[in-house]
């Protein structure tokens, strides 16, 4: 079965988000900022992520290029999923190493869609 972890500052989003990938089929995982993330790939690299921009510690640019740099860090699909929504920042986002960028808010029809889109589902 397919994992996915999910790295949000926001207990709602990723309660929401959370759900969303179960029903897709996804055994997830939950990180509350990108330290506390990276450690958890350490331990066991997901198949997907799914990443806020801005949290505390380690935001999702510092979080995406570390993993990048860790073994078997190149494998995951990097979905970052953000407010922050401006041509700049997608390119930034996509730049550093994410695979898709999806704006808040989302529903499970978008999700689905990106997950399709970078081959997870």
């Amino acid at each position: 079965m397919k994992t996915c972890l999910i790295v949000d500052d926001s207990r709602v989003v990723r309660k929401v988000a959370s759900r969303i990938v179960r029903d897709l089929g996804f055994v997830v995982s939950e990180a509350a900022e990108g330290a506390e993330a990276l450690q958890m790939c350490r331990q066991a690299m997901p198949d997907a992520v799914i990443l806020d921009w801005n949290m505390p510690v380690m935001n999702g640019i510092d979080f995406v290029k570390a993993l990048r740099r860790e073994e078997g860090g190149k494998s995951p699909r990097v979905v970052f999923c953000s407010i922050e929504n401006d041509a700049e920042h997608i390119q930034e986002a996509l730049r550093s190493g994410a695979d898709e960028f999806i704006m808040k808010p989302f529903d499970a029809d978008i999700l689905e869609s990106k997950f399709a889109e970078v081959g997870l589902i």
